[in-house]
């Protein structure tokens, strides 16, 4: 797709070295912080599981023993291990459940040989859970040289989640054997506000399944068992976001899914999340992403659900690039980043399928590694279905002009219900009429003055709306209510008191790991 736009590469520069400047200071403020779900996320990684009988995680239980003791701002590895070598204890777990019943306290140890004792037990632990990571990281790699990716892009991306995974599991299947190439299960309402991870598979989940490591584990398995039947490798994704987003990575590498949502500003614009949490959790799970070799989703769709879609466009084109800075600093690859954009524009606009034609084209040139990922309308879904199946078309059409890499499956019912079996056949069959009579028209398609026109406008915007955050900070843009028009400052939000600066002697053994 390169060059359709004439896009001036002098200008593209530009807006690259802009967004890593206006991201850097960002980067610096995550490398100097820890949260308590980076922490509870080492440990369950050096082999910390399960949960009190009241459901919550003993990994919970075992950081709040330590921050009450020492605080978080030396991590919690080496006051653990610490405790481990002293008292003998060497199942944390059993450690865990101790420290919950006050029989264990935590010390940061003075002596060098103590400290360095309880370093090598972190490190070693550690290594034994990104291990793990590396042995799914491989057997994805076996499985896709067995089965055989799709035979075309963009991949068919559809979401599944009826709040019980039991139930969810057959409706995956169904839509794999039905032509999805990505099957996502979207978390039950509210747990992202959640600052634990259930434990267990899960029935009872709101307008969305519960994100838990038993889930995983049993979705993927199906969808493996899928991916026999098929001859195709069949993808699985959930959300990496919220106030557990490091734990939720790193349960999502030991389970073997293969994308994960993850964007840099979600939580903070629509969860009401502080955002220097945010900052610090996500770049802990995209280092973790990165060496699990899982697919990065990112939101930028989701500013045009509640800002104009056509005034807005710069504002996802500038989230683009600083996701794309933050990804490649936490070591992600350009195959790893399905940058977000979305079909928003209101149908009645004049022009309006060349405007997203002009978005989408942009997107695409910008990032033309990148596997992006495609959103369907919802803002201006009303309720009559075969309008919206339309909408659905036209989408797919887009999608097929510009080469997206994901494209998120449209349903007629958006605005109407949580869609039914039958709503997810009739949205199958519109893609695959579009893509099978449709899908190389990209090779032919020659993009006019207007759209290379719109493209440049919406570039030429995004580079001063970069220039401004670089004097005024990412953090007040985002205060200001720049991106989505939701403001939040960096002192406010939920999750700001489990965000800690690190001591001179602060230890992460699995962010050295990484």
């Amino acid at each position: 797709m390169a060059g359709k736009l004439d896009l001036d590469p002098r200008i593209v520069a530009r807006a690259r070295a802009l967004a890593a400047k206006a991201g850097q200071p960002v980067v610096d403020l995550a490398r100097s912080h820890t949260t308590v779900s980076v922490e509870r996320a080492v440990l369950r990684l050096a082999g910390v599981h399960g949960a009190d009988a009241d459901g919550i995680p003993w990994v919970n239980r075992l950081v709040d023993a330590v921050r009450a003791d020492v605080g978080l701002g030396h991590g919690v590895a080496v006051p653990v291990l610490h405790a481990a070598l002293t008292t003998g204890v060497e199942d944390l777990t059993v450690l865990a459940q101790k420290a919950a019943a006050g029989a264990v306290r935590f010390a940061v140890p003075e002596k060098k040989s103590e400290i360095a004792a309880a370093r090598r037990r972190a490190r070693k632990a550690a290594a034994g859970g990104l291990k793990i990571i590396d042995r799914r990281r491989a057997e994805r790699d076996r499985l896709i040289r067995r089965y055989g990716d799709p035979a075309q892009r963009p991949w068919i991306y559809l979401i599944v989640a009826t709040g019980d995974i039991h139930e969810d599991i057959p409706q995956a299947q169904a839509a794999a054997r039905a032509g999805a190439d990505v099957i996502a299960v979207i978390r039950s309402t509210g747990q992202s506000l959640l600052d634990y991870v259930p434990e267990g598979a899960t029935r009872e989940g709101f307008a969305g399944t519960y994100a838990t490591q038993e889930n995983f584990r049993l979705m993927r398995a199906a969808l493996d068992e899928t991916s026999r039947e098929l001859g195709r490798y069949i993808r699985l994704t959930n959300y990496a976001s919220g106030l557990c987003m490091p734990e939720i990575a790193a349960l999502a590498g030991l389970e073997r899914l293969d994308m994960m949502l993850n964007d840099s500003m979600y939580g903070i614009l629509f969860r009401d999340i502080n955002p220097i949490r945010t900052f610090v959790d996500q770049r802990f799970s995209r280092q973790v992403h990165a060496r699990a070799g899982i697919i990065i989703n990112t939101g930028e769709d989701n500013y045009l659900t509640t800002a104009d879609a056509v005034e807005a466009a710069h504002t996802v084109t500038v989230s683009q690039l600083l996701n794309e800075f933050f990804a490649h600093e936490a070591g992600l690859a350009d195959w790893q980043l399905g940058l977000g954009h979305a079909f928003e524009i209101n149908p009645d606009l004049p022009e309006s399928f060349r405007l997203e034609l002009a978005h989408a084209l942009l997107a695409r040139e910008l990032f033309p590694d990148a596997p992006l990922k495609w959103m369907p309308p919802t803002r201006h879904m009303t309720g009559d279905v075969f309008r919206g199946n339309l909408l659905d078309g036209f989408f797919n059409l887009a999608g097929a002009l510009t080469g997206q890499g994901i494209l998120l499956v449209g349903m007629m019912t958006e605005a109407v219900v949580t869609p039914w079996l039958s709503d997810r056949d009739i949205a199958l069959q519109n893609v695959r009429y579009v893509l099978n009579g449709a899908g190389n028209l990209h090779e032919d398609f020659v993009p006019g003055a207007f759209i290379r026109g719109r493209a440049g406008q919406v570039l030429g915007e995004a580079v001063e709306l970069l220039e401004r955050i670089v004097d005024d900070t990412l953090m007040e843009a985002i205060a200001d209510g720049t991106f989505g028009l939701m403001k939040r400052p960096a002192d406010r939000g939920k999750g700001l008191d489990g965000v800690a600066r690190q001591e001179d002697d602060y230890y992460n053994p699995v962010g050295e790991l990484l």
